[in-house]
């Protein structure tokens, strides 16, 4: 059945057709002033992409081959690895500066600001890897040299190296080329962009390391979005006024957005903001602001203070148009960067700078107080023969919908007061080398100190399926303060720190990512050690007659609560958690805060 359905949408491509359009939405056909960055296939100098009128793309042996030649042709360019994948790929990064600087040092030494764009974190969405390949062309030995004068460009063309070799012409069946594409996750099935915060991968331990060592001024991250049909072919977002890093987000709304977007509608492309329809099937529902938190690119940018751009091209664009936007918008961030980079900078001091107090830890959504004026497409709906659901059909003709109404997670939630430090045992080894992968300050005691500080208890419940090779755990925590002893070798993380807020992100464990959500710290929650009913029976009888506040809050609890009274295990549990038998750790939060005066 499945090759019957293959033969049915064959052939690939005629005139930049893809098998898969007899089945999405119908399209205009598009021209735009950018279609004049695209080099014939003929030239010498055309990308691999290119060579077949944008509708292909490299696969990973092609780009890198096509690309060290272009190195060995410049000395702008040069290259150098992040990492390994668990395949055995090297991730390659190309460093491009108008001196030739090659290094973090020497990068910081020319003293322009340096973008970071990645392509690939999912590799079927893989429009920044073909548009950052031209524009390397054109800086490198084409007419666009100046724009390396100004600003450095670090480029890793494939961030999901083994993904991108999953390469087929099915892998993305909502998507318009290009023909043969990678896959979403990696070898071992993991999403990249969730991975920010845990840092489970090595693709990402590579990318963080990268972060902290190359230290962009901006980091662009390029996708392909899914979802409803509308006008826009390049729409991009990033953090919220509400979020971490309030400075950053004025520049970006009030002096990159308003730039890129001229350059991009006089290019002869529609750019929009990054949205979301609250129902696929129902515009009239209205649409959703994003409020990423840090398991995602731009939610990391946001709390680790780093001007973060996440990229969703439309796609079911085709490819060729995807590509060409993406090219215009990474070259006019490069010549705003090399005009306007100081404001960049002085907004990410303040940024980092800042201490709030409380810190919010979840975000809780609401109707914003103003609608979107939306570039969307007609649609007409009915039901199905095949599922006998309503489904929606897309015209391909332009509509605007005004004043849409939207809906987004700008609401503070759960916050608490801002420690001034945590304390973390040291066996808790795994949550210290995360700690560190991310850049975060870290100190270990010389010798042992008594202190008073806040701990948490907590009720957990943990999620009843697997989530990106991990149980995540949510939890309910009481704060308790009390004197502690720390041992010699305990680590101290100070919140005074340009990654403060990224710390307290990650080690709040009511936080979203946190983590303890993530599951670095599940053990705690597994009882170890159990009493026999033989037992506790006559140890309940000897505290009810040894202390009569104990004896009174039992009759207490025994009048209140009629479930409690009428379950025996759990009467006898009573006992055994409040006799000095029972495990004081038992879903107790290891990780102490110490709270400013």
């Amino acid at each position: 059945m499945k090759h019957l359905l293959a033969a049915a949408l064959l052939p690939m491509t005629t005139f930049g057709q893809y098998l898969n359009d007899p089945i999405l939405p119908p399209q205009h056909p598009w021209q735009g002033a950018s279609e004049m960055l695209q080099l014939p296939a003929s030239d010498p100098l055309a990308t691999p992409g290119e060579q077949s009128g944008l509708i292909q793309s490299p696969d990973y042996q092609e780009t890198f081959q096509w690309l060290d030649g272009l190195i060995g042709r410049s000395p702008k360019l040069s290259k150098v690895s992040l990492g390994t994948s668990p395949q055995g790929r090297e991730i390659w990064m190309v460093v491009a500066a108008g001196d030739g600087a090659a290094t973090p040092e020497e990068l910081m030494a020319n003293g322009n600001p340096t973008l970071l764009v990645q392509a690939g974190i999912h590799a079927g969405e893989i429009d920044g890897k073909d548009a950052g390949m031209m524009l390397l062309r054109d800086m490198a030995l084409g007419k666009k040299g100046k724009l390396l004068d100004g600003a450095n460009l670090l480029f890793v063309p494939i961030f999901n190296v083994d993904g991108h070799e999953r390469r087929g012409p099915y892998n993305r069946v909502n998507q318009r080329g290009p023909e043969v594409m990678g896959w979403r996750t990696t070898a071992t099935n993991l999403n990249l962009n969730r991975d920010y915060a845990k840092a489970d991968t090595p693709e990402m331990q590579a990318m963080i390391t990268a972060l902290n060592l190359w230290n962009p001024l901006l980091y662009i991250d390029v996708h392909v979005t899914d979802g409803i049909d509308y006008q826009y072919d390049v729409t991009y977002g990033y953090n919220l006024a509400v979020g971490h890093s309030p400075a950053t987000y004025r520049w970006l709304e009030n002096t990159y957005r308003p730039s890129v977007d001229r350059a991009l509608s006089q290019a002869g492309h529609i750019p929009g903001s990054l949205v979301f329809a609250m129902d696929n099937t129902d515009m009239s529902q209205g649409l959703s602001l994003w409020n990423p938190s840090p398991r995602y690119s731009n939610g990391y940018g946001d709390v680790r203070h780093l001007p973060t751009i996440l990229i969703e091209n439309h796609s079911l664009k085709p490819f060729r148009q995807r590509v060409l936007g993406t090219y215009v918008m990474l070259e006019h961030t490069l010549t705003l960067l090399a005009d306007r980079s100081e404001e960049l900078r002085q907004a990410v001091k303040q940024d980092q700078a800042r201490r709030p107090d409380p810190v919010i830890l979840t975000w809780e959504s609401e109707r914003q107080p103003q609608g979107w004026d939306f570039k969307g497409i007609g649609y007409t709906t009915e039901i199905s023969e095949v599922s006998g659901a309503r489904v929606i059909r897309w015209s391909g003709e332009p509509k605007l919908y005004p004043k849409l109404p939207v809906t987004g997670r700008t609401k503070a939630g759960i916050h608490r007061a801002r420690p001034a430090a945590y304390y973390i045992p040291a066996q808790w080894q795994l949550v210290v080398e995360r700690l560190q992968l991310h850049g975060i300050q870290m100190t270990q005691l010389s010798e042992p100190v008594t202190q008073t500080l806040s701990s948490y208890s907590l009720k957990h419940q943990f999620s009843g399926k697997d989530y990106e090779g991990r149980q995540r755990v949510s939890v309910t925590a009481t704060e308790h303060l009390g004197r502690h002893n720390l041992p010699k070798g305990t680590w101290r993380v100070t919140t005074d720190q340009p990654l403060g807020e990224l710390a307290i992100q990650l080690l709040e464990p009511e936080a979203t990512d946190s983590l303890l959500q993530w599951g670095f710290f599940n053990t705690i929650f597994t009882r170890t050690e159990y009493i026999e009913q033989y037992a506790v029976e006559p140890m309940a009888q000897k505290m009810l007659e040894s202390d009569p506040d104990l004896k009174k809050a039992f009759s207490q609890k025994l009048a209140a609560d009629p479930n409690f009274a009428n379950n025996p295990q759990a009467r006898l549990r009573w006992f055994y958690e409040n006799s000095s038998y029972y495990d004081k750790e038992y879903q107790r939060y290891p990780v102490l805060r110490k709270l400013n005066p």
